[in-house]
């Protein structure tokens, strides 16, 4: 892949905020981490990053667009959150402006993601023109991952990063983080888990 000479290549973020939250049994979106909602602090840290950040809401989306006032990310509202979060992939690439040399796909849930992990995927991108560049936590394979804009077709017929990140895996650049930065909110144990991992960093 040739990239434009004439500017730095431009990631824009893609934050997925839709979901219900059942297994927190609340919206984990608005719960309160190190003085500031889930959802605000991983849509500011990916304005820290990215540029645009576009965050697709769904469930209670009137109530998570309130913690993002003053923040410059571009806001969708996806209709069919309910149907999976396909659909908010497929409601965030869409959104995508024309200019955009490739997207990162962040999930709102993970607040142990930084600025710095989201800059270090687009340079490796800028670096290499690779179409695909992953993150690994140990042995595993977990967003935020960037998709060049020739996978981005792809992506939005997936609905999966998983699928696309199979399908071109062999062309991937891969950056490493430590394990305990996977930390994602998806029971109520978890609330207590991430605070003290913050608490450590602070």
């Amino acid at each position: 892949m040739t990239l434009p000479t004439s500017r730095p290549a431009r990631a824009a973020g893609i934050v997925l905020a839709a979901g219900a939250s059942v297994r927190m049994g609340r919206n984990k979106l608005l719960l309160e981490l190190g003085g500031q909602s889930v959802v605000r602090r991983a849509v500011s840290r990916a304005l820290a990053a990215l540029d645009p950040v576009i965050v697709v809401l769904g469930h209670e989306a009137n109530r998570v667009r309130e913690q993002l006032a003053g923040l410059s990310c571009r806001i969708v509202v996806n209709p069919a959150h309910d149907r999976g979060m396909e659909t908010s992939v497929r409601a965030g690439v869409a959104a995508l402006p024309a200019d955009a040399d490739a997207a990162v796909l962040l999930p709102a849930d993970m607040p142990l993601v930084t600025p710095a992990m989201l800059a270090a995927l687009v340079e490796r991108f800028r670096a290499t023109g690779a179409p695909l560049v992953i993150s690994r936590y140990g042995e595993v394979t977990a967003p935020p991952h960037l998709y060049a804009r020739r996978l981005l077709a792809e992506l939005a017929a997936a609905g999966s990063g998983k699928a696309v990140i199979d399908r071109h895996r062999a062309a991937a650049e891969v950056l490493a983080w430590p394990a305990a930065a996977l930390a994602d909110l998806d029971v109520p144990a978890d609330r207590a888990r991430v605070e003290a991992l913050l608490a450590l960093d602070a």
